[in-house]
């Protein structure tokens, strides 16, 4: 319904606007701080709309019954340089030692170069394994990693750790 006035009175500035030079000179930056501040308005409306009046607590993602990170054993780990420089291909064999079938893990890797016996850490990187493993069963995977270094910096000798961070079981049905 607001329409129905501010229609007229646009019709009306713009009339004046074109037929008068003295009212141009002073309604345009008249109208540009208006458009300005109604924009701003409409914008802080907006944000204050799309926000929820209470953020609900996330609630953790429990782990099946019985799994943990120490029932996924890690084999035959394989770490080779792909095509870029800053990645690294990671192959290996999980095994579920649990009685409950695996969704997933992370994998969380240490790089270090270490010539010479003195070791000086290059990164870490975690990657995401899908691999739905049943009770007792391994299967092998394999996954990239990236490890950001200079070129000049790359490791000579690198020294790999690795360890099972995060794992989620199947919910029992």
């Amino acid at each position: 319904m607001a329409w129905l006035v501010a229609l007229p009175l646009g019709l009306a500035i713009v009339y004046l606007a074109a037929r008068y030079g003295r009212f141009r000179n002073w309604i345009e930056p008249v109208l540009s701080i208006a458009v300005a501040l109604g924009l701003s308005i409409a914008f802080l409306v907006w944000l204050n709309e799309g926000a929820p009046d209470e953020v609900p607590a996330p609630v953790p993602a429990e782990p099946a019954q019985g799994l943990t990170a120490a029932d996924i054993m890690l084999q035959d780990m394989a770490f080779e340089p792909s095509q870029t420089r800053l990645s690294y291909r990671v192959r290996g064999t999980a095994a579920n030692a649990s009685d409950t079938t695996l969704e997933y893990f992370r994998l969380t890797v240490t790089l270090e170069d270490c010539p010479q016996g003195a070791c000086r850490r290059i990164g870490d990187d975690t990657a995401l394994i899908l691999l739905r493993l049943q009770a007792g069963q391994s299967r092998p995977f394999e996954t990239f990693l990236t490890f950001p270094y200079r070129p000049d910096e790359a490791p000579i000798a690198p020294k790999w750790s690795y360890r099972v961070s995060e794992v989620r079981g199947a919910a029992r049905q």
